[in-house]
This record gives C-alpha cells, structure tokens and sequence, in this order.
C-alpha cells in the first residue's frame, strides 16, 4: 500500500468514477484501475461495486476510505513540518456553519488569501454535529462555529463574539403592533426552522419543549436565504442571526418581532482539537482571526 493508491482510491471515491477520477488526477484510466486492482489483492478484498459507468464503494471500502484519508493528511502535515520554510502554504480544511460562511467569514477569507496566495482553503459546510464529527475524524483542520459555549473535553475553543438572535416577520405582520412575541405567541403561528442539526435551531426547541409549547405549523430550510425570503412572502417567523439579517431589517423587508421569552446565547467561536498540530499555516490563520475580530 503506497499513499498515491491511497490518493487515487480516495479520489474514485469521491468522484464515484474511474474515468472522472483519471481526469482530475491527470492519470489514463487503465492506470487508476489498476492502482484499484493491486489495493483490492493486496486487502483480499473488493474495494468498489461496479455499476455500469458509476462506482459505490463497499463496506470494506468504506471502512478504508476513512482511515485513507486520515493517512493523506498526517502525510501533508508530516511534509509541511519537515520543510525549512516558514511561509505559509499548503491547504488548510475549515469547517464552518451556512450563517457564519455566507455573513462573517467572507472578508476574513479574501485578506488571508490576499496574503498567502500559496494557501489553498477548502470550506466544508455542516452542522454542529457534522462539525466536530469532522474534527475528531481529522478530516477537517480547524472550525468556525455558531453554537452556544462548547467545552467538550477534547477540543481547544475561543469564542470571537456573541451573535444576537432575532425572530423575524413580514413587515405586516400583525405582532408588529403588540412590539414584541412571547413564547405563548409561538402556538398561534407558522415558524420556518433551519436544517435539523443546527445550533440555534436546538435551542430554541429546546426553550419550547420546558414550556410545552409548539408552532401551529412549521417548515424546514437548509437555506438561510431561501428563509429570508419566505418570512418576506409571510409564509411564517423564522428565527436567525441578526448578522445575517441586517440588510433586510435597514431595508424594510422585514422586522424583528422583538423576543421576550428565554435568552437565546449563542456565540461565534474557533474550534480544532486539542491533538491538532498548529502549522505555520494553520498559525497565520488563527493571527488574522485574531486580528479580524478585534477589529470588529
């Protein structure tokens, strides 16, 4: 086993085709077949399940697709580490939350990548869980999340601002008048949630389940745009980060009903594990971070 078959096996995998793999990894195709073949006798066992032009892996080769791409990346740290050079370089994976990618991350990203252009950043989104899963599989370096305060026991934390939290309406609509919505308010309307597995969703289900109170009805987005939207077509209220809705409340479009029921803490934080070598790279990420958000 050589860590290119590793890397060719890694890439059908992901593409879920011999030819495409090929083409992106500049290889003829009977090359990638083969390196398959030799993984396959070597472990005794198949690896993919062939199904006319389109590849799925197998339980084995699910089970090595996990610890491949483990080996890939203690081979790219070990190969950074042992490089005399102090300059920056090499890829850096982040995990981060849709809200947090689309409205507080944008510029940190552009000035990094203004001044390590040999950097290349790949942004995985997910929820919180999908988040520190990642983590602890190593499959991502380091986290941006909006989450209430994290302390669990493996992972190094900093928390770089709290993030205020609205419940948002159509400018019509009719609690505008009352100034503000109570958790008894929630029965009598039609809440549209974010994608199960979200961090403020959680809570906020949470705050209701103690006061045994439910939406009259309800909707599920993973789109925090699509959200927007729908309150403005006055399909329901929708509970989001306030950082992500400013444009909208200074334009009118929609209002915050002003909460009153229980604190909605949530906070933007860095998170990586407590085992995570701090490259140099990785080390000039987390400077600007600290910069950016004292700034701010």
């Amino acid at each position: 086993m050589e860590l290119h078959q590793l890397r060719i096996f890694v890439t059908v995998a992901e593409e879920s085709s011999f030819t495409r793999a090929a083409e992106k990894l500049g290889y003829v195709q009977s090359n990638i077949s083969g390196q398959i073949r030799a993984l396959e006798e070597e472990f005794k066992t198949r690896l993919f399940e062939r199904l006319g032009k389109r590849v799925a892996l197998t339980s084995d080769g699910e089970k090595l697709l996990h610890h491949a791409r483990q080996l890939l990346k203690y081979a790219s740290e070990t190969k950074e580490l042992m490089s005399r050079s102090s300059v920056p370089s090499g890829t850096i994976r982040i995990g981060t939350a849709e809200s947090l990618l689309v409205f507080r991350l944008p510029a940190l990203f552009r000035e990094y990548g203004r001044l390590y252009p040999q950097v290349n950043l790949i942004i995985h989104q997910g929820t919180s869980v999908d988040l520190r899963q990642w983590l602890r599989d190593n499959t991502i370096d380091v986290v941006f999340e909006l989450d209430d305060r994290i302390n669990d026991a493996d992972l190094n934390t900093w928390i770089l601002c709290e993030e205020p939290m609205v419940i948002i309406g159509n400018c019509e609509h009719h609690l505008v008048k009352k100034g503000f919505i109570e958790p008894e308010d929630i029965c009598k309307e039609s809440f549209i949630f974010t994608e199960r597995g979200c961090s403020y969703r959680s809570q906020m289900e949470r705050h209701l389940a103690k006061l045994d109170i439910r939406p009259r009805s309800s909707y599920e987005f993973d789109s925090i745009e699509a959200i927007k939207q729908l309150v403005v077509s006055r399909l329901g209220i929708a509970l989001l980060p306030r950082a992500a809705v400013e444009t909208e409340l200074s334009d009118g479009k929609i209002v915050d009903l002003n909460w009153i029921g229980p604190k909605m803490e949530m906070f933007t934080q860095v998170v990586y594990h407590k085992n995570k070598w701090i490259s140099p790279t990785l080390a000039a990420l987390f400077d600007l971070v600290k910069e950016h958000f004292s700034e701010s």
